[in-house]
């Protein structure tokens, strides 16, 4: 009998899935623990990998104690929806380990349960990519969205990674983030 993949499935919370729509994604850390810069390097990092992979990426922020992503899922080789399950245990395993291993801790990082939220209208997608970019505003990280490392967004970069104070973003390529000097000198 072949199992098929479950576009639903509940933990603690329902987590509804439709295939060819924006999905808004809020994770956060264990007892609202604070990354510190490096851990929010690798966690960014992990985030933007899975985009054009798994996922159609609008937009990811990384904020000291939780993450949100506005993204639509792709198709793998077989024509099936990458699941959400399948992004977040990529996305939280990795980062996980590769948190603890940083910080020289064992145990969670992670909330068990995540958010998400289908959206239904492209003005929705607009105004969610507006949350995320104003969140480390509202968190008073910093004075205006393109100030924050930690934010990617569709409309504020450089499709070459080069990001810059025109656009936007933060005056940082991903080749200045510790994790991503890492993971090149490992190729």
């Amino acid at each position: 009998m072949k199992l098929t993949k479950k576009f639903a499935y509940r933990r603690n919370l329902p987590h509804i899935q439709k295939a060819d729509r924006p999905h808004f994604i809020t994770f956060n850390t264990w007892n609202h623990f604070q990354l510190p810069p490096d851990a929010r390097d690798t966690v960014f990092l992990a985030c933007l990998h899975y985009d054009e992979v798994k996922i159609g990426l609008y937009s990811v922020v990384v904020m000291p104690d939780h993450v949100h992503m506005v993204c639509t899922f792709l198709r793998n080789t077989y024509g099936e929806i990458h699941t959400f399950a399948e992004l977040l245990n990529s996305i939280k395993g990795f980062t996980a380990h590769s948190v603890n291993r940083l910080l020289g801790w064992k145990g969670h990082l992670w909330q068990d349960e995540s958010f998400d939220h289908v959206l239904r209208h492209e003005e929705s997608i607009a105004q969610k990519i507006e949350y995320l970019k104003n969140n480390p505003v509202e968190a008073g990280l910093v004075s205006k969205p393109g100030d924050y490392p930690w934010l990617w967004a569709d409309d504020m970069v450089d499709w070459s990674f080069v990001r810059t104070a025109e656009d936007g973003c933060a005056t940082r390529t991903l080749d200045q983030l510790p994790a991503w000097k890492s993971r090149q000198s490992q190729e």
